[in-house]
């Protein structure tokens, strides 16, 4: 495609308060050819990526896990609905259990959005027995609909998105809540374990990102993009660009270029939100916040003080949860359960259906010991 074929392209796609001008667009385009020529490493913060499995040893727990028959168990469908947050509208995932004994509140990584999460939640109901209801809590913004006309979100603002979420909805829930959260989802989780200690029992990080990882040449990248509001802009309107496609042709471009084994609901989630510029521009945004506020240390003492209450599991070369942060949270809070998944599900395990059934179940035998242990 020539440039000014591409250029009248990229400025249709964002509104015209948020256009750049043409020669901020060539010198975009410049840079990201450059870019992708000279690394390999450059990713923007998507769900999941194929990554080579290496050998790892650990003296802590390891999880293994036969996943022989897993999907074969019936699931239960998840409803959608549509919330409004103190004004904020939010797309939610959920099951009801007819006698929950508990409430199990998702939060989702960045991009956080929640139809992602679908197989994940439905699995995750069915290895809990029917036991609990499930609500998996999109974040504002990373949505279908540009409901919030444009306005950019930062981690602080979706901590007290899900915080508002509780107190709305969840405040006459009689029964205890189970808290779990992945990737930076997993730090939002510890945040809201933190305020709400009296309605949570438990909280469960999933490949976590607590912290920054300066080793991580691939995070250095996305660190630069996102920093960037040239740079994240321009990539927002590369991105949203498919939107210009029919949904069956985007729909064909992510399964054979981007997630050739991702199941239908991440292809479909996919199409529908990533291809938004306004999502886009909130998934940046919010990882530019992330990475400022994850650049300071753990709340060690924190985590300490509430050991028995957290689980983590991590991933084979995840650069988003170290290995490195995962023996770090060994040494400063020995007390904490630990587990490393070894089954290449990776990161962005949510994208798969092999990977949403494993974790489910992963989650669910964790929640169960720990309800037990409280009877």
């Amino acid at each position: 495609m020539k440039h000014s074929m591409l250029l009248r392209l990229l400025s249709s796609v964002a509104p015209p308060r948020h256009r750049p001008s043409r020669r901020s667009l060539r010198r975009s385009i410049t840079y990201f050819r450059r870019l992708s020529a000279n690394s390999t490493a450059f990713s923007l913060p998507v769900c999941c990526s194929r990554r080579r499995i290496r050998q790892y040893r650990s003296s802590r727990v390891i999880a293994d896990m036969d996943a022989g028959n897993l999907l074969d168990k019936a699931k239960r469908p998840v409803d959608f609905r549509l919330c409004k947050v103190f004004g904020s509208t939010t797309e939610l995932l959920e099951i009801q259990a007819e006698n929950p004994t508990f409430h199990v509140l998702f939060i989702t990584g960045n991009p956080g959005v929640a139809s992602f999460y679908k197989d994940f939640v439905e699995s995750l109901y069915n290895f809990l027995d029917g036991n609990a209801s499930i609500t998996a809590i999109g974040h504002i913004s990373h949505t279908s609909k540009d409901w919030e006309s444009g306005r950019l979100f930062s981690l602080q603002e979706q901590i007290d998105h899900k915080m508002d979420f509780i107190r709305q909805e969840l405040r006459d829930v009689k029964v205890p809540i189970v808290l779990v959260g992945h990737s930076v989802g997993a730090y939002i989780s510890l945040e809201m374990l933190r305020k709400c200690l009296d309605k949570v029992i438990y909280c469960v990080g999933l490949y976590p990102f607590l912290a920054l990882n300066r080793q991580s040449l691939k995070q250095s990248y996305i660190v630069k993009l996102a920093m960037s509001s040239f740079l994240s802009t321009t990539a927002s309107l590369l991105i949203a660009s498919l939107g210009l496609l029919p949904m069956g042709v985007s729909r064909l471009f992510v399964s054979k270029f981007i997630g050739n084994s991702w199941s239908d609901a991440a292809v479909q989630a996919a199409c529908t939100h990533l291809r938004q510029y306004h999502t886009m521009r909130n998934v940046l945004f919010m990882a530019k916040t992330e990475f400022t506020k994850l650049a300071e240390e753990p709340d060690w003492d924190f985590m300490r003080e509430n050991q028995s209450r957290l689980a983590f599991l991590y991933g084979i070369d995840d650069h988003w949860g170290p290995l490195q942060m995962f023996e770090e949270i060994s040494k400063q809070a020995p007390g904490i359960p630990l587990s490393i998944e070894r089954e290449g599900h990776t990161h962005g395990f949510c994208c798969t259906v092999a990977g949403s059934t494993w974790v489910a179940q992963y989650v669910a035998t964790l929640v169960k010991d720990r309800i037990s242990q409280l009877q």
